[in-house]
C-alpha cells in the first residue's frame, strides 16, 4: 500500500512538471496568435504580399516566439531550479562533514506528498549520519583510551621485572597481570576484526547443517570464566535442534549475547538459554535477571559503537549487538529485545534452511 501511494506521488510530480512544460508552450502559442491576427487586422500580412516581405514577417514573428518561449521557460523554470539547487547545496554541507545540515521547503512546495517525502528521507539520512559520527567519535575516544591501558600496564610491569630483585610471589603475580593485559588486548583487536570481517560480508558463505543445541552448549563452557565467579544460575532446558547456516558467523551471535548477559548479570543471579521450534524457522533465547534497557535504547543499542552504559563502567565497545544484528540479517533472520521486571531477553529468529 506505501508503494502504490509512493507511485502516485512520484507521478503526480511528473504531470507537474509536465504540466508547467504544456504551460510555456501553450502560452508561447497564444502570444504567436494573438500577433499573427494583430498583424491580419492592421492589414500588414496580406495574401498579395511579396515572399520576401512575407518571409520578413514570419522570421519577427519567430523572433517573438523565441524570445517569449526563454522568458516564459526562464519564469517557469525556477521553480524547479530553485528546489534542485537547495538539495544540491544541502547534499553538499552534508558531504563536507556538516551532520547538523536539515532540508525544507517552503510555499505550496512543502505541502507537496513527493516534497515532504524528499525532505524526511533527507533529513532521516542526515539525522542518521550525525548520530553514527558522534557514535564514532566517542568509540575512537574510548577504544583508545582502553587500549592504551593494558599496554601501559604491560610496559609497566615488564618493566619491573626487568630490573629484578623481586621476590617470587610478585614476579609471578606481575606475569599473571601480563598475561591478563595480554589477553585483553587480543579481544579487543579480535573484536574489531569481526565486526570488519562481518560488515563486508555480502553473501552468507560456508553454509553447513550442523547441531544447534551443542554450540550453544559449547558456548557456555567457553564463557565459564564469565559467569563460574560470579556464582550465576545456568538455565539450560532445550531438546536437540539442527540448523543449515554458517556455523561460525552463529557461534559469533551467542558469544556475543551470553557475554552481555553474563556481564550484566548481577551475582548469584541467573541466565536462561532456550530454544524453540517455529514452523519453518528456530527461536533462540538469552534471557538474564537483574538488568534493564529502556524503550528508548533497545533500537540503538544494536548500532555500531553504542553503549547503553554510558558511564563505561563495564567492559565493552559496542561493537557485539552490531555484529550480531549484522550475522542474524546475513542469514534471513531477525533478532529482539525485551526488558522489564528486571530481567532482559535478546530472542534471535533463524529459518532452519538457508536458499
Amino acid at each position: 500500500m506505501k508503494n502504490r501511494e509512493e507511485q502516485l506521488n512520484r507521478l503526480s510530480l511528473t504531470l507537474l512538471f509536465a504540466g508547467l512544460v504544456f504551460v510555456v508552450l501553450f502560452v508561447t502559442m497564444l502570444v504567436i496568435t494573438g500577433v499573427i491576427i494583430l498583424l491580419v487586422r492592421q492589414d500588414v500580412l496580406e495574401p498579395g504580399q511579396s515572399p520576401a516581405r512575407f518571409n520578413g514577417y514570419i522570421a519577427v514573428i519567430a523572433l517573438i516566439s523565441i524570445v517569449v518561449g526563454t522568458v516564459l521557460a526562464a519564469t517557469a523554470g525556477r521553480i524547479p531550479l530553485r528546489t534542485v539547487n537547495a538539495i544540491i547545496n544541502a547534499m553538499n554541507r552534508l558531504a563536507s562533514g556538516d551532520y547538523k545540515t536539515r532540508l525544507s521547503f517552503s510555499g505550496p512546495l512543502a505541502k507537496y506528498p513527493v516534497a515532504r517525502e524528499l525532505t524526511d528521507s533527507f533529513n532521516k539520512m542526515a539525522a542518521e549520519l550525525e548520530s553514527t559520527e558522534t557514535l564514532r567519535a566517542d568509540f575512537i575516544n574510548n577504544f583508545s583510551h582502553e587500549f592504551k591501558t593494558p599496554i601501559v600496564s604491560i610496559a609497566g610491569f615488564a618493566k619491573l621485572l626487568k630490573h629484578g630483585k623481586l621476590s617470587e610471589s610478585e614476579r609471578r603475580e606481575y606475569l599473571d597481570i601480563i598475561e591478563s593485559e595480554s589477553l585483553r588486548l587480543s579481544e579487543m583487536a579480535t573484536s574489531v576484526l569481526n565486526a570488519t570481517k562481518v560488515e563486508n560480508q555480502e553473501i552468507l558463505t560456508n553454509v553447513t547443517r550442523y547441531n544447534l543445541s551443542e554450540q550453544l552448549r559449547e558456548c557456555v563452557l567457553i564463557l565459564e570464566s564469565r559467569w563460574e565467579p560470579k556464582g550465576l544460575e545456568l538455565r539450560l532446558e532445550f531438546d536437540e535442534y539442527d540448523i543449515c547456516a554458517n556455523e561460525e558467523l552463529l557461534k559469533q551471535v551467542w558469544l556475543n549475547l551470553l557475554d552481555n548477559a553474563f556481564k550484566f548479570t548481577p551475582a548469584g543471579g541467573w541466565v536462561e538459554l532456550g530454544i524453540d521450534e517455529e514452523q519453518e524457522r528456530l527461536r533462540v533465547s538469552v534471557v538474564n535477571s537483574g538488568s534493564y534497557i529502556p524503550p528508548e535504547k533497545r533500537e540503538d543499542i544494536f548500532r555500531k559503537f553504542y553503549q547503553a552504559d554510558e558511564s563505561h563502567a563495564t567492559q565493552g565497545n559496542g561493537i557485539g549487538l552490531a555484529v550480531v544484528r549484522r550475522a542474524v540479517g546475513l542469514h534471513r533472520g531477525e533478532v529482539f529485545v525485551d526488558s522489564g521486571d528486571d530481567r532482559t531477553a535478546f530472542i534471535v529468529s533463524l529459518p532452519k534452511e538457508q536458499r
